[in-house]
């Protein structure tokens, strides 16, 4: 099976949003609490990374398509 470079770039910022949101619970799990726990405003800020990243794939499909759609 032979990758296309349209579907490298489709895999190249699919990885790169999931990273982003792998960075983002990390830098949550840092700033509010290492090892000790998730206080109550640590949970809203990974609920609030959670929500975002569903909006940001939601963006990087839209993406995409888009470009797809425009060659």
């Amino acid at each position: 099976m032979e990758i296309d470079a349209e579907f490298r770039r489709q895999i190249a910022v699919s990885l790169l949003a999931a990273l982003l949101f792998v960075v983002g619970v990390v830098g949550v799990g840092v700033a509010f609490g290492g090892s000790s726990g998730l206080p109550e405003t640590g949970a809203i800020a990974l609920v609030g990374l959670l929500a975002g990243f569903v909006l940001l794939m939601a963006l990087v499909g839209a993406y995409l398509i888009r470009s797809k759609d425009g060659e």
